[in-house]
């Protein structure tokens, strides 16, 4: 088996069980403020096991960046993408948003600017971290 999906695969399954558990906490948060508890157990189990394959599918994507020999712009472009497809797929099927192109377009348009938010705050801790330790390591 390639390396690189069994890499996939391991972050998938190790980090998988947290989404089913987000969901839990998120429904139970809803209905204490909301007061309303009546989630059918069809709806439940269907958010249940969509976001754990959205977990799944999140951590195992975290591994484009370990590819080697993709760059920076290609590992990030197939990362966006791939959690991209992952979330609207997850949020429309759990009728999280509603299937119309003007709540798809928000959803697109909030999920760029979170992504690139993240993104760039990550990108200029590592660049951070980066000169300190060249710096110690030119001492």
């Amino acid at each position: 088996m390639n390396k690189n999906l069994k890499a996939y695969l391991h972050r998938g399954l190790l980090f998988g069980g947290f989404g089913p558990i987000v969901v839990a906490i998120v429904y139970a948060i809803v209905g204490v403020a909301t007061k309303d508890n009546l989630i059918t157990t069809t709806n439940f189990l269907l958010a249940t096991i969509s976001s754990y394959i959205l977990a799944f599918l999140v951590a195992g994507s975290s591994l484009f960046y370990q590819i080697e020999h993709w760059g920076l712009t290609k590992a990030s472009l197939l990362h966006a993408l791939s959690l991209y497809v992952a979330y609207l797929c997850c949020y429309l099927l759990n009728s999280w948003i509603a299937f119309d192109i003007i709540n798809v377009l928000i959803f697109t348009g909030i999920f760029i600017v979170g992504y690139l938010v993240i993104w760039l705050i990550i990108y200029i801790s590592i660049k951070h971290t980066e000169k300190k330790l060249n710096k110690k390591v030119e001492k």
